[in-house]
């Protein structure tokens, strides 16, 4: 059995990572976070777990942690320490939920608006020059292919939860 360069590989096969999809996605995730990271680390003193937390909040308003975890693909763990982080540092606030007092909801102080209006450019500065390496006819099915998988990982994820 050989391995198609061009295309996935067949089942039973050897593993080749440079060519496994979610490996590649992993990295290149991890790389460009990685390289946007260092600049909110030194500049704010923020972790990439932070730093997302930040960036839902401040898309989306006040959420819960749980509803963190959904916006963010980060596990509960992960999400607790970097709340309880960005509290300490004064960037957000829990506030009990009026509705259900068992649950909390996550909100930025506007020490953390502050913050994020100034992350947000820094933050778009570097999605535009990795972008530069693609035509605007490329971004735009880059987008619509990142779209079709996102949506087909989530189907695969709920028919796990179900089974």
């Amino acid at each position: 059995m050989g391995t198609n360069r061009k295309g996935p590989q067949e089942p039973g096969s050897q593993l080749i990572l440079e060519q496994f999809l979610p490996y590649r996605l992993s990295i290149l995730t991890n790389t460009v976070s990685n390289t946007i990271a260092r600049e909110y680390r030194d500049l704010f003193g923020l972790s990439v777990p932070e730093w997302r937390i930040m960036a839902v909040l401040g898309r989306f308003g006040p959420l819960t942690a749980s509803a963190a975890c959904d916006r963010t693909a980060m596990d509960k763990v992960t999400v607790s320490r970097a709340v309880a982080r960005l509290i300490e540092q004064q960037l957000v606030r829990r506030d009990p939920d009026r509705d259900d007092r068992r649950r909390s909801i996550l909100k930025l102080t506007p020490k953390g608006v502050r913050t994020h209006q100034e992350i947000v450019p820094i933050a778009q500065g570097r999605e535009t020059e990795l972008a530069e390496a693609l035509t605007p006819s490329e971004r735009r099915n880059l987008d619509r292919l990142l779209t079709k998988l996102q949506r087909r990982a989530s189907e695969i994820a709920a028919q796990e939860e179900t089974m």
